[in-house]
């Protein structure tokens, strides 16, 4: 008989990030980024997928995903972590993706984010965007982000989430997380009501459309500091992606709101270590300062990155400047560095200079 809760704490002792189950395939999981088996377990069955996965699904769940074959949900076990989960079809069998959450929130020292990340959480008001690939640590970056609010300021904080991942105490501030498909319907309903229920920090999922843009705009426009995620790889390309969700008559008018109400923008990887187990983030900071706010107001994005490479000074730092410091720290090789290089040529200059 398999028992979920002993895989998943094989699996969170491991230091994995995600496990799967597939029928005709043992569990695995994800550890540094690589697929590897989970202990000695049997091949999957099609019953062994649908018995794990509708143990972790209310009736309501159930009947959603026999409707739609595909759901996301979170959970937790208590002792062991919290999971994401997204149950899905293949070829006629169940399978199960749960990536584990730690129940202890991380700050941000602790994720070795630069300063210039705390200094965006204690913004007043304002957008900032966390960006980067599937499975890179934006929704961990959020939750320590959030956490700090909550740890230094008496506010209240609103969360729409799809579905909720890291579960947040009150400490000074209140937090109230909303799950789509639970606590409402969907981001668009949830963002139509989210400015009367007297919020100071809003985080939205994930920016899927024009619609839910348009509304975190207008939330920083009108005194929020609101948070949200975009699968993009830096923060050029963040820009670009915003700006070509709008027809092209509006985009002079979101190059004005986004001079006005961006406050920065954080692109991250996670990369394997070299020094040890594990992996290390790799950071791109965006901040808004008086040269990137000219830029964006006249649409200029193509000159986003050498703002970014000549501003240091207010903490600002490209993709290639981390990997390079890492790389020459001893943290990561040189393989990963360049694998993972925005401009492969300019961080082979960069890492030949003492």
């Amino acid at each position: 008989m398999l028992d979920l809760k002993e895989m998943s704490l094989q699996a969170a002792q491991a230091r994995a990030s995600d496990i799967f189950f597939k029928a005709g395939s043992p569990p695995m999981v994800r550890v540094d980024g690589k697929i590897t088996n989970l202990g000695d377990y049997p091949e999957l069955t099609g019953e062994d997928c649908e018995s794990l996965a509708y143990s972790i699904m209310t009736h309501e769940q159930i009947g959603r995903f026999e409707r739609r074959h595909e759901l996301d949900l979170a959970f937790t076990l208590e002792g062991v972590a919290r999971f994401r989960a997204n149950i899905y079809q293949q070829r006629g069998t169940i399978g199960m993706v749960l990536r584990i959450i730690p129940l202890n929130i991380y700050t941000l020292e602790q994720l070795g984010m630069p300063p210039a990340v705390a200094d965006l959480a204690r913004q007043r008001q304002g957008l900032v965007l966390v960006t980067g690939p599937t499975g890179c640590g934006k929704s961990t970056t959020l939750a320590a982000m959030i956490d700090l609010i909550n740890s230094s300021r008496r506010c209240n904080i609103v969360t729409i989430e799809d579905p909720i991942e890291f579960v947040h105490q009150d400490k000074l501030s209140i937090v109230n997380q909303r799950e789509i498909g639970i606590d409402t319907d969907s981001f668009t309903d949830a963002l139509k009501y989210v400015v009367r229920q007297s919020p100071d920090v809003i985080l939205i999922g994930e920016m899927r459309d024009v619609e839910t843009m348009n509304v975190a705009l207008a939330a920083a426009e009108t005194g929020h500091l609101v948070f949200s995620t975009v699968h993009t790889t830096s923060a050029a390309e963040t820009l670009d992606r915003i700006m070509n969700m709008f027809p092209p008559h509006d985009k002079p008018m979101v190059c004005m709101r986004l001079s006005v109400s961006l406050k920065g923008v954080i692109s991250q990887k996670l990369i394997p270590r070299k020094d040890k187990p594990g992996r290390v983030a790799a950071v791109e900071v965006m901040i808004a300062n008086p040269t990137v706010a000219k830029l964006l107001e006249e649409g200029r994005s193509g000159q986003i990155h050498q703002a970014i490479a000549e501003g240091g000074f207010w903490g600002m730092q490209t993709m290639n400047q981390c990997l390079d410091r890492l790389y020459k720290a001893g943290i990561i090789s040189e393989e990963e560095a360049l694998a993972n290089a925005g401009n492969v040529t300019e961080l082979k200059q960069m890492m030949r200079r003492q």
